[in-house]
């Protein structure tokens, strides 16, 4: 297998080496995992107050350098706190990719059901970001996962045909598909962003937004980090928001006709269920967020 698509090995031990090597005065820190893991990172608590983020795949390589230039510029603009790079780590001690020390930023992630509505700070958040100078920002490309394309660009992301067709067939039997794919078609039928492209977190999902005391308290895992259409950052307001919260967050932000349409096919990214969890004994509550886009679609549909 080709180092491109094979999965890092990423431990304790190999942190540990690695800090050690690379910042000793970080040496004595004590590292564990953190409660919560990404897809695309490994992310590991550095003593109390530092996090060491590490690819695991090739792909994804092109965060870190992301991160390291972009994040600082952005943080003081933005009205909650993100990860800032302290140091780039190297390849070393059999780990082949660069990786981030960062500060930690305390919080468990977002659970919609148990915090005070987060619709106006997030519409503060992701206006703040949109209007940040985007200047010599990136695009959209492989190492971000395409996010910020058009709704009809073809290469890889989780728009694209290759990728969306085959998680809606595969709930053949489960949900109303005809409906789904209209969400879909209706999206790619949608006039594009017309406008200088926006910076754009790219997966605001309820796993990278964190809460402390019942409230929205930091945004974290910019690995996406791109420049381009927002209607990508949308997903927020189908994976978080509920109806009355999304009307706050669309209204704050002046979100029209066709971007909300273009949102709702990344929304269908984030809530599409699997059909395990639509054959669970809670699989109505798998349902829900899916249902409620769906609505959304017909009601604005003459």
């Amino acid at each position: 297998m080709e180092l491109s698509s094979r999965e890092a090995t990423i431990t304790v031990e190999v942190v540990r080496r690695l800090v050690a090597a690379q910042f000793p005065r970080w040496a004595g820190l004590a590292v564990e995992p953190a409660p919560t893991q990404g897809v695309d990172n490994a992310t590991f608590r550095l003593g109390p107050d530092l996090a060491v983020r590490l690819p695991r795949y090739a792909r994804w390589t092109g965060q870190v350098a992301r991160e390291q230039e972009w994040l600082p510029k952005l943080a003081p603009v933005l009205p909650l706190p993100i990860p800032v790079p302290l140091a780039e780590g190297r390849p070393g001690e059999g780990y082949p990719f660069p990786w981030s020390v960062l500060r930690w930023l305390p919080g468990g992630p977002l659970d919609p059901g148990r915090v005070a509505d987060p619709a106006a700070a997030l519409a503060e958040f992701f206006g703040a970001l949109q209007r940040a100078d985007a200047t010599g920002g990136p695009a959209p490309q492989w190492s971000n996962g395409f996010r910020g394309v058009s709704a009809t660009d073809e290469r890889d992301s989780a728009i694209a045909p290759g990728r969306l067709a085959p998680r809606i067939e595969a709930l053949a039997g489960l949900i109303d598909l005809d409906a789904v794919a209209a969400v879909w078609e209706a999206a790619r039928a949608a006039p594009p962003w017309d406008r200088p492209p926006v910076w754009i977190h790219g997966d605001p999902a309820p796993g990278n937004l964190l809460a402390r005391g019942g409230r929205l308290s930091a945004v974290i895992d910019f690995g996406t980090l791109a420049v381009g259409d927002p209607a990508c950052d949308l997903i927020v307001a189908w994976s978080v928001l509920s109806p009355e919260g999304r009307a706050v967050f669309r209204a704050a932000l002046d979100i029209d006709d066709a971007t909300w349409a273009r949102g709702r096919a990344w929304g269908l990214t984030a809530v599409l269920p699997t059909r395990a969890a639509l054959t669970a004994p809670d699989a109505a509550r798998a349902r829900r967020r899916l249902d409620e886009l769906v609505a959304d679609f017909r009601a604005s549909t003459p």
